[in-house]
């Protein structure tokens, strides 16, 4: 995620207070890669299932450590994806993630960390929802 540029991050960022243009914003424009890791992260395994076939397997791992999976926590670890376990650290308030992000000037992906926490804080669940 590193080699993103700012506005990229920042439209990725903004996908979590609903904004649906820059998600297809990105679906459209060279990263599919981080609208499906947006739709994943909002709940949606049909963009789960594309990271995975579009060898965005680190990508799906993320997803599923930023839900507690603890095997794809590891599996980030294991693969050498550090970055990525330190944002799903991030993502869960932990405070050396967020020190680490302060003193390397990563702060964006804090805000970004504090867009998913606040959506994902923020979600109820209808059992009257459930697609069959």
């Amino acid at each position: 995620m590193l080699n993103y540029p700012v506005k990229v991050l920042l439209a990725f960022g903004e996908t979590f207070s609903g904004n649906t243009e820059l998600h297809d914003w990105l679906l459209k424009n060279g990263y599919p890669e981080l609208g499906a890791l947006s739709s994943a992260i909002r709940g949606s395994d049909e963009a789960l299932v594309w990271l995975m076939k579009n060898g965005f397997r680190e990508l799906a791992a993320l997803d599923s450590a930023i839900d507690d999976n603890e095997k794809a926590y590891h599996w980030l670890n294991l693969n050498k994806h550090y970055f990525l376990a330190a944002f799903s650290d991030a993502c869960h308030n932990q405070p050396e993630a967020v020190e680490w992000f302060t003193k390397n000037d990563l702060k964006i992906f804090l805000a970004i960390a504090a867009k998913i926490r606040f959506y994902r804080d923020n979600q109820t669940f209808d059992h009257h929802k459930l697609h069959f």
